[in-house]
Parts: structure tokens; C-alpha cells; sequence
């Protein structure tokens, strides 16, 4: 009896043992106890069964979506949950609450994890959507998660990202959108503003011989489009009998002519109402444009708080200004059930009014910046910036562009959208993304770094002949005396010269020793560090799109030279030589060029408001700033080489300085330069400075002297007519290529290299 009950305590003992190390128990028929030297069964050991950590993996999810990693996201879930819903719906599910919601940027807080048993978790969280149109949307929710082969994955479910989603509700968003702002010039004249208007057009199968001249006259005295440009389009079209776009005007100058207009039966009006670019678009590179949101775009603006429906600010003001033009806008976030039945208001915010610019640009100026470029047969810029402030008055590019053109609802649209991307490139602002060499211009520059150098002074001499030789190896360059003729004969060199009288006669010869003198002397990024420090090779700071320009360092004696007069691989745009020009008028400070005066709402306090800001000061000193603003004073003078110019400015009391340039381009003709500054130092009429190119136009002196003349002229006296160019039959229409009356203007130097014999 005893030895049986000793038995049954040790099956008891071995019972115990077994479901103390989790092996399974022993089978009821084993009656033998164990020996003393058996080895109990291997059994797991605690790490080997951890549960993962729940919150670690739902962080991982939530971090995933904050950088919108939809596929990491996807992989995480159940495989039920993957059964359920494919990784593109799911993806878009999320996608679509974002860009309804309006969210620029999402967060999350986690709040506690909960292991419920070996296989299931649960993790709360709060999930905060920033949205740009109703303001903050902060929610919490649960995370379920199940144990899939020793790894949490997240059951999916609507409410991982807003509670109020859970059963398949959507968002929908009611859009508070204010009213776009007008903008306008510096004196309050209205450049683009929400306006009626009117396309004219020509159906010209109804244009009768007998009447063609005079319609194309009043057509002309009505948009200012020329005769001379519709009458072969007219008559091209007329057997065909096809419609003729022509124009839009705003609905008020089409209400002065309607009576005139109609009694043409050929005459189309097609009245619509947009945002309204006036007379065509006036400053359009400064303004911009606007246009229709592109099925690729919807999903980024629908986060910014656009409908899709709506046109977006493309370039200019109109793109820079958006936060301002555009408003604060609101809206109402709904959540609507799957039968589109509303189920509650999440969140809004009432808009804020939108605020109106008021441009740097003088109108009446601007205008004649734009006349003067159309009459010549080149593309170029012209660029009209206060010497003492950074101010830009006018900025006028060539080809150039009528913004209405994309307001679809502007019938002649469809007609004329395709002529802006097509040959010349209207939409391309030449003022401050044209990208040229600088050509003679430069002289400015290499002239500072001799001076600076300490090198040379206001008496150096040099001995300015036909040609240049210190390149040795047999390379000769000619100075553009060399090949350029007069009346009387062919053009003398210049001679012996001073400093300032190299650049008053614009010596290549000089201004080649000058960039070849230096390297030589080791000092081989003297003059590109000094073109630098006159703002060239960088952006300028102004608010619209503009390209640095480049100024290379040189790296052989060759380049040096070339460097030296603007040439070789340097380039740079006209807004950055107009204010380094009036950086050498104003006595050394280079200002950023600004085109925005102020910024406003329509009642209260202006939110900006204009002021001069300072980029850097020219690396020279007062006193060869002085020499240097002496040197450009005598380009304009009798033995300049823009003498007429400075006769035309002299004889209405305007002093004024510059450097001509002609910058020669390979297999095409040179771009024609001129650059320059007032110091009339009139009451109410601040000093200016000037920078005008043609591209591929010939001789600044011939081309580009005049219309800097002309413009400075022009600002003097706003209500004067200006005198015709010599290549004018009318304002802005082209006469003939050869001019009738040079006045011997002296061209500018070409670079060329002789070939050994």
C-alpha cells in the first residue's frame, strides 16, 4: 500500500513539472517513474514567444503617411484586410480625403497601446489634417492590429484616418472663394481687373472691297492693330469666308465705337466677362497671366484650397502674388454618407478679403517702351529702373503677348492661344531671363578693375590700333575701326588714348591689354570678381522668374581677353546691367530691382508698402567712380560713339551717360546694346537708368542709343511726342533696314581672330 502511494506522488510531481515548462503532460498508462539521469524535454525560452511592440508598428504606418508612402502603408495591413481592399483603392482613399480636406501637412499623437491577448492589439491615436481652407481638424481613433506570423499588421478600416469616415463616408468641401484683386500701376491706373469685354473679329466674306480701307482704318483707331497687318490676312481669308480675330477691347471702349463698329457688316463684337488684361496686356512679363488648371494639377490644388474648375496664376505677378490676389479662402467640410445624404459639418472658416497690387510701373511709360521695341525687326527688352531706388518703371520685352488670349471664353482664344508658343517666343521675358553676352557694355567693368587694380589711373595711355597682337602665336584681333566704314572713307583708328577715352571710343585694343595685363600678372580673377560685385552671374532679387547670367572665371590668356569686352561665355540679363548702370549713377549702391509698390486690402492699412533695399555696394572706390562716371558721360558727347543720342538729350537739358555695345553672336548678326543713366536731378522727376537690346540687330550705336534717347525723353516729358527713329514711317512701324539719315554714328567693335597664314 505504501510502495502504490509513493508511485502516485511521483506521477503527481512529473504532472506538475511538465505544465510548469509547458511540455505536454504524460499519457495516464505511464506507471514507471523516471530514472534519476533522464533529460527533461527542450521547452522555449520567453524571448522566443515576445509579443512585437503594437505601438512601434502603428507608428511606423502613421509615419509612412505623413510622406504619403502608400505602398509601406498597403504591405502593413492584414491579409484579410488586403482581400478586401486593393493597394489603388486604398491608396485613393486616403489620397481623396487629403486633397477634399485641403491638407497641406497631417500629424499624429500616439495615446496608449493595448495588447488585448497574444493576437490583438489596439493602439489610440490622434490624428491632426491642417487644411488650407477650414483650418485645423484634430480627431481621435483606433488601431486595431492582429499577430500574422509573429508580426502585427493593421486591420484596415475608414476610421484609421478620421473616426467620422468609419462605413464608407466621404468628405465634400464647400468652397468660400473672395474675389480676385485687381492690379495696378503706380499711379492707381487699373492693369488687369474682373471686367467686361469684347472680341472683335471679322467675318471676311462680308468685307467688301469698297469698304476694306476704311474698316481696317477704324479697326486700327480702335485696338491698334495695323492696317498694314490685317489687310493680307483679310484678303487671304475673304474667299474662303473665314472669321478673322482681331482684337478684344474692354466693353467701355467698345460701348465709344459700337455705333462705327456696326455699320460694318463684316464686324463680329463676341462680349465676354473674365479677368481683363487692358489695351491687350500692358506690362504682360510684369503681370503675368492666368490659366485653367491642368487635369495632372488637380489633386496639388485641390490641397491648396483651388476648385478644379478654376484658373491659377501661370507667371509674373499673377504667380508671384497669388497668396495676396487670390484672398484667404474658406469653405465648409462636410461628411457625407454613401448615399450622399449629409451626415455632419466637420469644420469652417469664413474668407478673408483678397488684396489688390499696386506695380512699380509707370503706364504711360511702359507703353512707349513697348511702341519703341515693336517698330524694330528684332526681338529684345528694354528696362526703366529709378537710378536712387531700384524702382522699375518700365519693363518691356519683345515678342510680346495678350494675356486674354487665355480666357476661354475670349472667342478669338481658340484662334490665336497657339501663336504664344510659337515662333519668338512671346511668353519668354528677355528682361530678366534673356540670357546675352554684354559685348562693350562690359568695358564698364573691366575699366573699374584696371582702376582698382591700381594698375592704371585716369592718364594711362595706350596706343589704340587696327589690330591687337599681344595674344602672340600669330593671333591677331581686329578693333571694330578696322572693318567699319563712313561716307568719307574707311574709319581711322583711334590713336592714343587715355582711359576714359578708351571707353568713350570704345577701344577693343585697350580693354583686350587691360583683361590680358592683369591675368598675366596673376591677378587672373580680377575682372570677373569685379563683374560680380556689379551684381553680375546672380539673381537680383526681383519678385518675378528671372536667370543669373554667368561670368566665368578665365582660364587662359584667350579667355581673359574676351572676358574683358563681354564676350566669350559670359552672359547676362538687361534687368542686371540696368541696375548695375544705375549702381555707377547713384554713386555705388546696387539696389534690388522691385515692381511692386504696394500691397492692400480694400479697407485698412497697406500690408507692404515699398522700400528701397540695398544688395551690395560696387567694389570700387569714390574717387574711380568718379573717373569712371566722367568716361561714360563723353559716350554721348561729340567724339563718343553715340553722339546723336547725346545731341537729342542735350538739346532738352537732359544730362545724361551710357556705354554703347554691339556683342557679337556666332553665325548671326551682333545684339545691339546700349546702357545708361540720367542726372538731371529734377524736383518730382527721380534720375533713371536704362538698358535696351535687339537681339541680332547690328550696332547699339545705330539701334539701341536711339531708343534709350527716345525713352529718356519720353520720361522727361510724358505728354510731348516723341520724334520718329530713322527706321520708323510711323510710331512702332518699321520704314526700311537701311536708315536714311545716320547722322555718322560710330558702330561698336567686333571680335575676330585671324587665322595663322
Amino acid at each position: 500500500m505504501k510502495t502504490r502511494f509513493l508511485t502516485i506522488l511521483l506521477l503527481l510531481a512529473i504532472i506538475l513539472t511538465s505544465c510548469d515548462r509547458g511540455t505536454p503532460s504524460p499519457t495516464p498508462t505511464v506507471t514507471l517513474p523516471p530514472t534519476p539521469t533522464a533529460t527533461p524535454l527542450p521547452t522555449p525560452s520567453i524571448e522566443t514567444t515576445r509579443v512585437p511592440d503594437a505601438k512601434g508598428i502603428a507608428r511606423t504606418y502613421l509615419d509612412a503617411w505623413k510622406v504619403e508612402n502608400y505602398p509601406a502603408m498597403y504591405a502593413a495591413l492584414t491579409q484579410l484586410s488586403r482581400d478586401a481592399i486593393n493597394e489603388e483603392s486604398f491608396t485613393r482613399r486616403y489620397t481623396d480625403v487629403i486633397s477634399e480636406a485641403a491638407a497641406d501637412r497631417w500629424d499624429y499623437e500616439i495615446l496608449a497601446a493595448l495588447v488585448q491577448s497574444p493576437t490583438s492589439a489596439q493602439v489610440n491615436y490622434r490624428v491632426s489634417l491642417h487644411s488650407v481652407l477650414v483650418g485645423d481638424i484634430a480627431r481621435e481613433t483606433v488601431m486595431n492590429l492582429s499577430l500574422e506570423n509573429g508580426q502585427w499588421k493593421i486591420q484596415w478600416d475608414d476610421a484609421l484616418i478620421l473616426p467620422e469616415l468609419k462605413g464608407g463616408n466621404y468628405l465634400r468641401m464647400d468652397y468660400r472663394i473672395p474675389s480676385r484683386a485687381n492690379i495696378y500701376d503706380r499711379f492707381g491706373s487699373p492693369l488687369v481687373a474682373q471686367a467686361d469685354a469684347v472680341a472683335i473679329g471679322l467675318n471676311t466674306a462680308l468685307v467688301t472691297p469698297d469698304e476694306q480701307g476704311s474698316l481696317l482704318s477704324l479697326l486700327q483707331e480702335v485696338t491698334g492693330v495695323r492696317a498694314e497687318t490685317l489687310r493680307p490676312k483679310l484678303e487671304d481669308y475673304r474667299d474662303s469666308g473665314w472669321y478673322l480675330p482681331v482684337a478684344d477691347i474692354s466693353a467701355e471702349q467698345a460701348a465709344t465705337y459700337m455705333n462705327r463698329l456696326s455699320a460694318y457688316a463684316g464686324v463680329i463684337l463676341s462680349p465676354f466677362r473674365a479677368r481683363y488684361y487692358f489695351d491687350g496686356g500692358i506690362a504682360p512679363h510684369v503681370t503675368g497671366y492666368m490659366s485653367a488648371i491642368q487635369p495632372e494639377e488637380v489633386d496639388n490644388f485641390k490641397r491648396l484650397g483651388y476648385q478644379w474648375t478654376e484658373r491659377v496664376g501661370r507667371d509674373g505677378l499673377e504667380l508671384w502674388g497669388e497668396q495676396y490676389l487670390g484672398g484667404t479662402r474658406g469653405g465648409v467640410l462636410y461628411v457625407i454618407a454613401p448615399d450622399g445624404n449629409p451626415v455632419t459639418e466637420l469644420a469652417r472658416r469664413d474668407p478673408q478679403p483678397a488684396q489688390s497690387i499696386t506695380t512699380t510701373i509707370d503706364k504711360t511709360l511702359q507703353e512707349q517702351a513697348e511702341l519703341a521695341l515693336a517698330g524694330v525687326p528684332a526681338a529684345g527688352a528694354i528696362v526703366v529702373i529709378e537710378r536712387d531706388t531700384g524702382r522699375v518703371l518700365a519693363m518691356a520685352s519683345s515678342p510680346t503677348f495678350n494675356p486674354n488670349l487665355f480666357e476661354p471664353t475670349n472667342y478669338n482664344s481658340q484662334s490665336l492661344i497657339g501663336d504664344l508658343y510659337g515662333e519668338g517666343r512671346p511668353l519668354y521675358n528677355r528682361a530678366t531671363q534673356g540670357q546675352y553676352p554684354l559685348g562693350s557694355v562690359f568695358k564698364i567693368i573691366t575699366m573699374s578693375a584696371g582702376l582698382q587694380s591700381g594698375l592704371y589711373n585716369a592718364e594711362s595711355p595706350y596706343q589704340c590700333g587696327y589690330h591687337f597682337e599681344e595674344l602672340g602665336s600669330g593671333i591677331v584681333l581686329d578693333d571694330w575701326t578696322w572693318t567699319h566704314f563712313l561716307d568719307d572713307g574707311k574709319t581711322q583708328p583711334s590713336g592714343l588714348l587715355t582711359l576714359p577715352e578708351g571707353l568713350m571710343k570704345s577701344c577693343n585694343p585697350y580693354f583686350w591689354h587691360i583683361g590680358l595685363d592683369l591675368y598675366d600678372r596673376g591677378m587672373v580673377t580680377m575682372v570677373s570678381n569685379m563683374a560680380r560685385g556689379f551684381g553680375l552671374g546672380s539673381p537680383t532679387g526681383i519678385e518675378i522668374s528671372e536667370e543669373p547670367g554667368n561670368i566665368p572665371d578665365p582660364t587662359d590668356r584667350v579667355d581673359a581677353t574676351n572676358l574683358a569686352i563681354g564676350q566669350g561665355n559670359t552672359q547676362v540679363t538687361p534687368l542686371q546691367v540696368a541696375a548695375f548702370v544705375a549702381a555707377v549713377g547713384n554713386g555705388g549702391t546696387l539696389y534690388v530691382p522691385q515692381v511692386v509698390e504696394r500691397i492692400a486690402p480694400p479697407d485698412g492699412e497697406p500690408t507692404y508698402v515699398f522700400t528701397p533695399t540695398i544688395r551690395g555696394t560696387l567694389p570700387i572706390t569714390g574717387t574711380n567712380l568718379q573717373i569712371l562716371q566722367e568716361a561714360m558721360v563723353t559716350v554721348l558727347g561729340s567724339r563718343g560713339t553715340a553722339p546723336t543720342a547725346g545731341r537729342f538729350l542735350n538739346s532738352y537739358n537732359i544730362p545724361a551717360a551710357g556705354k554703347t555695345g554691339t556683342a557679337q553672336t556666332p553665325f548671326e548678326d551682333p545684339h545691339a546694346w546700349f546702357a545708361g543713366y540720367t542726372f538731371a536731378n529734377r524736383e518730382g522727376r527721380p534720375d533713371i537708368a536704362v538698358a535696351v537690346i535687339l537681339e541680332n540687330q547690328g550696332e547699339g550705336s545705330e539701334w539701341a542709343a536711339p531708343i534709350f534717347a527716345a525713352i529718356v525723353y519720353q520720361y522727361f516729358y510724358p505728354d510731348a511726342q516723341r520724334p520718329l527713329f530713322w527706321w520708323e514711317a510711323a510710331p512702332g512701324v518699321f520704314k526700311t533696314p537701311t536708315p536714311i539719315v545716320t547722322d555718322t554714328p560710330t558702330p561698336e567693335p567686333t571680335l575676330t581672330e585671324t587665322p595663322e597664314s
